[in-house]
């Protein structure tokens, strides 16, 4: 009994060694990634090019990010996500050194094309990590501390890189970040495990293909559109509202955005936290920040003052993100975590997509209205759809999971006339 106790103890606590690998390899992809913003006028002065031949550098990237979540999710569930997690960080590490020697538009397309296939590998094999290595009970805390590795980078990204830059230009700040990025995936290699050595053995999971195709993760594919829509949504275009909607200074702008960040990053983790106090429910508490976020949207169209904004922004950055570890551990429980990288790669592809639309749409929508208030109704449309989508999906329902299936004793609850054991 000793040697049991010691072994779930020792279990226990390198969970948390493998959520720290997984922040720190999700985190130097988002730098390695957000670091263009600070770094893109000088590549464009180095190799005479313009502004909008710099933005294919920024489509490339994220062509390689969404064909890659498709397929690395896939990769991770065949191999192992430790191989897929590793293989992400030193790909994206060489690639990042790599796009330092860019000498002109097309070679530096291709580096970034390359950087965007590699970064978008890493988001399914940590989700894979997590899923295995924390049960359903502490899995919303830990999948929200993980998703914090995003918003630092935020803050990371702008305090390093300009200093870093600054000494050593911008082909020295590749070069750094793509060494740190091999580095952690060296790291990733030598000390993760797929999953506890005493884990029951693995079912044969759904086909994926099947697994793609059942109404509840379509439903929950599709919220993720909304709710993405909404979020990065005001991350692009709210500093340009502000300042011309409203004369807001763009300084001014700038903290109010901060402001929004701060929110998101204290959100993550403590709404993953009350999820898994109240039995691991999901679904439940992201219609609640998905429901609330679409009302501080409209809310936040509506307001007039810097000193509004700013004491609006944290709370619009709390219900912006908070959703966001609910909805990841959703797809997980729903597929199993035979399944968890497959399905967690195929709709972070999709959700991606609302990324990539939502600029141009709120765009057209401002130049053609001139309204701050019609801009943000546009933006709130996107979490109010989340809403519809989530209302829809039945956790219980369809073919369960294989950690349910294993999961479910006999006679037990989820049997004949139980009730599901699904999460909610």
């Amino acid at each position: 009994m000793s040697d049991a106790i010691a072994a779930s103890a020792a279990r226990a606590g390198y969970r948390w060694v493998v959520l720290a690998l997984a922040w720190a390899a999700f985190a130097i992809t988002f730098i390695d990634r957000l670091a263009w913003g600070n770094l893109q006028l000088g590549v464009g002065r180095s190799l005479g090019l313009a502004i909008g031949q710099l933005g294919l550098f920024v489509s490339a990237f994220y062509a390689g990010y969404v064909v890659s979540n498709l397929a690395a999710g896939f990769l991770a569930d065949r191999f192992g996500p430790r191989r897929m997690l590793a293989a992400s960080a030193l790909l994206l590490g060489a690639a990042t050194v790599a796009f330092a020697q860019t000498r002109g538009l097309a070679s530096g397309t291709a580096w970034q094309a390359l950087m965007g296939l590699a970064a978008g590998a890493d988001y399914a094999g940590c989700v894979a990590l997590l899923a295995a290595w924390f049960p359903p009970r502490t899995r919303g805390l830990a999948i929200g501390l993980w998703y914090t590795g995003s918003s630092l980078a935020v803050v990371l990204t702008n305090v390093l890189v300009p200093p870093l830059a600054g000494m050593a230009g911008w082909q020295g700040a590749y070069r750094v970040l793509g060494l740190l990025t091999i580095a952690i995936g060296v790291a990733c290699w030598a000390a993760l495990r797929d999953r506890p050595q005493d884990a029951p053995a693995r079912r044969r999971p759904p086909p994926a293909a099947a697994l793609l195709r059942q109404p509840n993760m379509i439903l929950v594919g599709l919220a993720g559109f909304g709710a993405l829509w909404g979020t990065w949504g005001f991350a692009f275009w709210s500093n340009a509202l502000m300042v011309r909607g409203h004369g807001i200074a763009p300084g001014a702008a700038a903290g109010i955005v901060a402001l929004f960040g701060l929110g998101a990053i204290i959100a993550k983790p403590v709404i993953g936290f009350i999820s898994d106090r109240l039995g691991g429910a999901r679904r439940g508490p992201a219609l609640v920040c998905l429901l609330a976020f679409a009302l501080m949207l409209l809310l936040f169209g509506r307001l007039e003052s810097a000193a509004a904004f700013r004491l609006a922004a944290p709370f619009l950055g709390i219900t912006a993100f908070g959703y966001s570890p609910l909805m990841t551990a959703l797809v997980a429980e729903l597929a199993g975590t035979a399944r968890a990288g497959t399905a967690s790669g195929a709709t972070n592809a999709f959700w991606q997509i609302g990324n990539m639309a939502v600029p141009a749409v709120v765009g057209l929508v401002f130049a053609r209205t001139l309204s701050f208030g019609w801009a943000f109704a546009t933006l709130a449309a996107g979490p109010l759809f989340a809403v519809l989508c989530l209302l829809a999906v039945r956790p219980g329902a369809g073919a369960p999971s294989c950690d349910a299936a294993r999961a479910r004793p006999a006679g037990g609850p989820g049997a004949r006339g139980g009730r599901s054991s699904g999460p909610s």
